[in-house]
């Protein structure tokens, strides 16, 4: 099997704008938990928002595998499609991995 990954980038201006779209709210919430530490707002109220934080984080990256399976397996110029799905496959327990 090839080692490398062949999991592709996100081909169409839509999706790269919803992706971004989020990854700009998830920033909105970071430079939120900033200030929040400056104003000295209380540990149980950051924790919570750094648990959001990391929720929506998590949620752009199944976003993003789940759209590269979905366009990467019904790709008609693959010859190994067992060799893409074991790639589809580890990319995606490599990413759970650290999903918690």
């Amino acid at each position: 099997m090839n080692t490398t990954t062949r999991i592709a980038s996100i081909p169409t201006e839509e999706e790269r704008r919803k992706i971004v779209n989020r990854l700009k709210r998830l920033e909105g919430q970071i430079r939120g938990l900033q200030t929040m530490i400056e104003s000295g707002k209380d540990c149980d109220a950051v924790l919570t928002q750094i648990m959001a934080a990391k929720s929506a984080l998590n949620q752009v990256g199944l976003h993003i595998i789940g759209y590269s399976m979905k366009t990467c397996l019904v790709d008609d110029s693959v010859t190994d499609r067992d060799e893409l799905i074991d790639e589809a496959i580890k990319v995606f327990l490599k990413y759970s991995s650290c999903v918690q």
